[in-house]
């Protein structure tokens, strides 16, 4: 796919916008540091790592890459998503982890899949705030059709949430500008793209640790039970003292698009 860029905010370039299934080739530049993709905590997510060590293997027509003739040897954006059966009304609450562990089986099983879900586009450093994020979701959009799929669903981890770290997801999601768009940027890209927020996702992502263990993934005394504020934590980490753990459960945002 090829997605030429917009005048008013993206640099005047062509980009190739292309799959792992299509461009094999591209697959280790997608394992270099995009510095920022996700809190330091967070690269310790079980069902995370689950995922990205199978997803250019299991979902290579899933694994997408953004590259810039004018920039070779790098991959300026990428992009995640994956593959599963699910015909319930309502999206999972249990959202990023109930997607990997239903994609992983059904894949591993070889089951007919219904649905897709995003679940990572990440910009390079330098080229954050130029509107590729709205020409990645837009090319996985495409991939997603033409394999046959009529949705794109999401678990939206919204971009500004961390700035307001005790306010109810549901609230969050909900505040929207005079113009009727969402607040939150990441989430206000995907409805101008055509999707439809539908509903939190109250216990997306769960990551637990020891106290030791947190403290090495934040700097973070964690010498007091009770909720902490982690710097890129959409909400409080909740802390055992007494239990030596503490758990961090994230809520997402699902947004639904029909293709």
């Amino acid at each position: 796919m090829r997605a030429a860029a917009a005048p008013s905010t993206v640099p005047a370039v062509t980009l190739d916008i292309v799959s792992l299934a299509d461009r094999p080739d591209l697959r280790p530049l997608l394992d270099e540091d995009f510095e920022g993709a996700w809190p330091p905590f967070m690269l310790w997510d079980p069902m995370g790592s689950v995922y990205y060590s199978v997803a250019h293997d299991l979902y290579p027509e899933f694994v997408f890459a953004a590259v810039d003739s004018d920039e070779p040897g790098r991959a300026v954006a990428r992009a995640y998503a994956a593959p599963f059966r699910w015909t319930d009304d309502e999206l999972p609450d249990g959202g990023w982890d109930r997607v990997i562990q239903r994609a992983t089986i059904d894949r591993l099983t070889a089951a007919d899949t219904t649905i897709v879900s995003a679940l990572e586009i990440c910009i390079h450093p330098h080229r954050r705030g130029t509107g590729l994020s709205a020409l990645m979701l837009d090319a996985m959009r495409q991939a997603v059709a033409k394999h046959g799929y009529d949705t794109l669903v999401a678990p939206v981890r919204p971009s500004g949430k961390h700035l307001q770290p005790d306010l109810p997801m549901t609230e969050y999601a909900a505040q929207v500008r005079p113009d009727g768009l969402p607040v939150d940027p990441w989430l206000r890209v995907h409805v101008r793209a055509g999707g439809r927020i539908e509903r939190v996702a109250p216990r997306s992502m769960t990551i637990t640790g020891t106290l030791a263990d947190w403290r090495g993934w934040t700097g973070l005394p964690f010498d007091t039970s009770g909720p902490v504020h982690v710097p890129g934590a959409l909400v409080p980490v909740q802390v055992d003292v007494t239990h030596n753990y503490a758990v961090y459960v994230e809520p997402n945002v699902w947004v639904r698009h029909r293709l």
